[in-house]
């Protein structure tokens, strides 16, 4: 196993940078460590399809050895198995589970879509956090999926085909125009957006964090506030956004918040569901509420995340 220095000395130099600004070493330490082991394989039962007490007595039978998650009944924490052997399973192949990072179920429970209701996911591919949505409202009501790149596209219409999820339609356009289009159209709205990834920076993978730069944070950000822009554009008044990432620094995540709450009318509200591994979202310097956003950090069973929970003000 490799020391902590070698795992500091392997990571970006910046990136380390900004965890020792941020956390204590010890801290530090924990991070790293979450950052270099391999993730227990994680899922949740479409339940469109099937059950979860049909799914651990399944599990039971084919000496699968498995954790629940206490804020999500439908979730499972596998410890004998990975994702390769899992996918070869019966219930894989007919869509009775979906693997899925625990971290990634996190925005669609704190979204608390509704049956009936018009959710909009803008940045949809590959759909994990889409067919949970559909899940969630018991295929009852609309979703609309969006996702530009079109190989990405396609993966995510046979994702939701396989899940059973026909509540969803998907579309192959540019999220930023979606809000022009849709003016006030949504209920909810998910931006699960794209960024840098750092939560999932894995050290013995180089291919995780090579083209991670200070410029493509830089990058990333403009882009998130343009998508932002389009989902407030998007949701009724009063209505309810999610957003997300999967990488750590705060220029991607508490500042996009700083941006909106200065720009839009928009408020920040609690994020009720008690989630163990969730820490509040920094906010020094910044707008206090900014503290109901959470962050996930890495670790054995979740990858590094950062939600919020948003309402749109009159």
């Amino acid at each position: 196993m490799l020391s902590i220095k070698e795992m500091r000395n392997r990571l970006p130099k910046e990136f380390m940078e900004f965890l020792y600004e941020k956390y204590t070493p010890i801290k530090v330490d924990e991070i790293l460590l979450g950052m270099t082991s391999e993730r227990y394989t994680t899922l949740r039962v479409n339940t469109l399809k099937y059950d979860i007490q049909n799914l651990m007595k399944y599990f039971k039978e084919k000496n699968i050895k498995f954790e629940r998650v206490s804020w999500y009944k439908d979730a499972l924490i596998i410890k004998n198995a990975n994702e390769k052997q899992l996918q070869k399973l019966d219930i894989y192949e007919k869509g009775y589970i979906y693997i899925q990072s625990l971290s990634s179920m996190i925005p669609p429970i704190i979204l608390n879509p509704k049956p009936e209701e018009k959710i909009l996911d803008l940045t949809a591919a590959p759909g994990s956090k889409t067919t949970e949505i559909a899940a969630l409202m018991n295929n009852k009501g609309t979703i609309l999926a969006n996702e530009l790149d079109k190989i990405r596209c396609e993966r995510l219409k046979y994702n939701v085909e396989k899940q059973g999820a026909n509540i969803i339609e998907v579309i192959n356009e540019r999220g930023e125009k979606i809000g022009d289009k849709y003016p006030e159209n949504f209920d909810k709205v998910l931006l699960d957006t794209p960024c840098s990834g750092e939560g999932r920076f894995i050290v013995n993978s180089v291919a995780t964090y090579r083209d991670w730069t200070p410029k493509k944070v830089k990058e990333l950000s403009k882009l998130q506030k343009k998508l932002f822009l389009s989902a407030y554009k998007a949701l009724k008044q009063n209505g309810i956004m999610v957003y997300s990432t999967c990488t750590l620094n705060e220029e991607e995540n508490e500042n996009i918040l700083q941006w909106a709450l200065e720009n839009l009318k928009i408020k920040l509200i609690d994020i009720e569901q008690e989630i163990k591994e969730a820490k509040t979202g920094f906010n020094d310097n910044k707008d206090k509420t900014i503290n109901k956003s959470i962050r996930i950090l890495p670790s054995k069973n979740t990858e590094g995340f950062f939600v919020a929970k948003i309402k749109k003000i009159q």
